[in-house]
């Protein structure tokens, strides 16, 4: 089970990172240019963070479901994710939103981003960690 919870966690993180790339990088740039004034330069991001960020946000999504779900299957593993993606989708797109002067798309955009990448790494987990 550990080997398979490890597992998991780095193939998460490998397809969170992938997905992060195409949404915020390529999908997401032209509205990030076009706000410029609200985010920091490239250059002066914190790349590491950013990444040990994501692997703890990660490991907290395949351990709650290792540990919380009592079925393990592709399907649980998809209801989890589409679970978790709509509160996490809902609270970075809109929630943000709703105090951020950031451009409706961009809302629209995580709150899809997020669900999604959470669909997918819920398939992922659902497939890989079995009881």
């Amino acid at each position: 089970m550990v080997k398979r919870t490890i597992w998991a966690i780095v193939t998460v993180f490998i397809a969170w990172s992938i997905m992060d790339f195409i949404l915020h990088g390529i999908l997401l740039r032209p509205t990030y240019e076009a706000t410029a004034n609200l985010w920091r330069p490239m250059d002066q991001m914190n790349m590491p963070l950013m990444y040990f960020v994501t692997l703890i946000f990660t490991g907290c999504f395949v351990l709650i479901y290792g540990f919380m779900v009592r079925q393990k299957s592709l399907a649980s593993g998809l209801l989890f994710g589409a679970l978790f993606g709509l509160a996490t989708g809902i609270s970075m797109g809109f929630g943000s939103y709703s105090y951020m002067p950031i451009p409706l798309t961009l809302a629209w955009g995580w709150f899809l981003g997020s669900w999604l990448e959470a669909i997918i790494a819920g398939a992922i987990i659902g497939t890989i960690i079995k009881a």
